[in-house]
């Protein structure tokens, strides 16, 4: 704990700087953006804002596009208790109830609980991920290429279980992302792989315009096809955002039993989507008034909310302490990490402590950012969601060209962007997972590498893995990740009648 608390007393020293804190107030204000238009989402707009990190330094753009990522959870809050919409896809159950306190008259007291649940989760999940991680990361330091290689099968295949589509879906998906990693010149043998004869292609793919293809090009594409003007939008004033002292006693408790659950439903691999779904279903037991669950009850709002924010620090813990994304935003700030020349896991406090605590102290004060921004300045959320659909469209298509443009100037990475952006249009039409693609991408060197590391140390015999205790493990936990779900079925289909009534 004394080492934490050094740590983030150092992160605090990095943190106030003039561009370090700018990162902070950047993000968090897109964030927010992003959260409360409905369509973008935290990824999107990561990978939109990718190139833009190219100019910073890997602390400040790691500060800017956390606060991207937990700034969209606060947003998302807005246009669901305001319009029955979600702004993010984690929003959905604060629809249920804060858009029915909202047709109640009580919209600014839903606004205020989730803003205030949300700086108590998300500080409880950054305290979290200030303990757990250091401690993670130092269990860690004992690896070598065989539990790197078993780490790396761990991320791609867990992902491919939790990606969104069928475990062959995700496969295939992981398979097209492995083979992008391996486009350009072998470091081994130094021949060209995958390049077609293409002197251009001998450098290899470029993560950035992959990525803003996936989630930036797709989400125009998708954005376009949406026709009608805004939903009704409930109006609020800001001396109606004082919830009274009832309803701040039933949401107390929510709110830091969200956190509890989101924080730890963010450790687990596919855990941090359904964070929100855990703590309503929670509450709804816990209550002594379970009537007024789907009608406007408080708690409602306060444990999703809070769970939420907490889930988004619980999701940091594997990625900082092992390189292991669980989720598409994750996946993303992998990729930065990655293209800023920065390797999440073990070494990452010893080897970059100004980019991992500089981080972990950006998220307390973003946290309480989040706060003063979300409560005084609803009005102008409120303004943004008037935004013309198309408009949104323009800019978002113009950022994306300038921004991998600027990178090398090259015509061939605004090539595979457009390319990309037609597969990930594709994928998203036939529900096809995307992000096994991009952490197959990510990760491929990692795994290829530490595999050929392995086999050289193991002199070609493959029992190596499973000769080290704590690669055995992982493959052990892969193994059961990978069989649990067929295991499950085969149990439940014993189990129903032969002849059923």
């Amino acid at each position: 704990m004394v080492n934490a608390l050094e740590g983030l007393a150092y992160g605090l020293s990095v943190l106030f700087t003039p561009s370090n804190l700018s990162a902070v107030g950047l993000g968090a204000i897109i964030g927010t953006i992003v959260g409360v238009l409905p369509g973008i989402g935290p990824v999107g707009a990561m990978a939109i804002l990718l190139p833009v990190t190219l100019t910073m330094g890997p602390t400040a753009a790691m500060i800017m596009l956390a606060g991207i990522y937990y700034g969209a959870m606060y947003g998302g809050s807005t246009t669901s208790i305001l319009m029955n919409v979600p702004g993010e896809a984690t929003s959905v159950m604060t629809c249920i109830d804060g858009y029915q306190m909202a047709r109640k008259g009580r919209a600014g007291a839903a606004l205020s609980v989730a803003a205030v649940g949300s700086f108590i989760a998300g500080t409880l999940g950054v305290v979290g991920l200030t303990i757990f991680a250091p401690i993670l990361a130092k269990a860690a330091l004992s690896f070598g290429p065989p539990e790197y290689c078993a780490m790396a099968l761990l991320g791609l295949f867990t992902l491919s279980r939790i990606g969104g589509g069928s475990f062959w879906q995700s496969l295939m998906a992981l398979s097209i992302g492995l083979m992008i990693a391996t486009v350009g010149v072998d470091p081994v043998s130094s021949t060209s792989r995958l390049t077609f004869g293409s002197l251009l292609l001998t450098q290899g793919i470029e993560p950035v315009p992959v990525v803003m293809g996936l989630f930036g090009i797709t989400e125009i594409l998708c954005m376009a096809e949406e026709v009608g003007g805004p939903s009704e939008i409930m109006k609020v004033k800001f001396r109606e955002l004082f919830p009274t002292r009832t309803e701040w006693k039933r949401s107390l408790g929510a709110m830091f039993r969200g956190g509890g659950i989101g924080f730890f439903m963010g450790l687990l691999p596919g855990g941090y989507p359904i964070a929100t779904f855990a703590s309503y279903s929670v509450e709804q037991h816990l209550s002594k008034h379970p009537e007024e669950f789907g009608k406007g009850a408080i708690e409602g709002v306060a444990g999703p909310e809070s769970a939420n924010n907490a889930a988004t620090a619980g999701a940091l813990v594997p990625l900082m302490s092992l390189g292991i994304p669980f989720s598409a935003s994750t996946a993303l700030i992998l990729a930065a990490l990655v293209i800023q020349g920065v390797q999440p896991g073990p070494f990452l406090i010893s080897e970059h402590p100004d980019v991992f605590w500089g981080v972990l102290a950006s998220m307390y004060v973003g946290n309480m950012a989040m706060l003063m921004l979300n409560l005084p300045l609803v009005g102008m959320w409120v303004w943004l969601l008037r935004i013309p659909q198309s408009v949104l469209v323009a800019l978002i298509g113009v950022l994306c060209l300038i921004g991998v443009y600027s990178i090398n100037n090259s015509v061939v990475d605004l090539t595979v962007m457009l390319v990309m952006g037609v597969v990930g249009y594709i994928f998203r039409k036939v529900n096809f997972p995307v992000v096994p693609l991009v952490v197959g991408m990510i990760l491929g060197s990692m795994l290829e590498t530490s595999f050929r590391q392995s086999l050289f140390m193991g002199r070609g015999d493959l029992l190596i893995f499973f000769q080290r205790p704590i690669s055995a493990s992982l493959l052990a936990a892969l193994i059961l990740i990978l069989a649990t779900p067929t295991i499950w079925g085969f149990v439940k289909k014993r189990r129903q009648p032969v002849f059923p009534n």
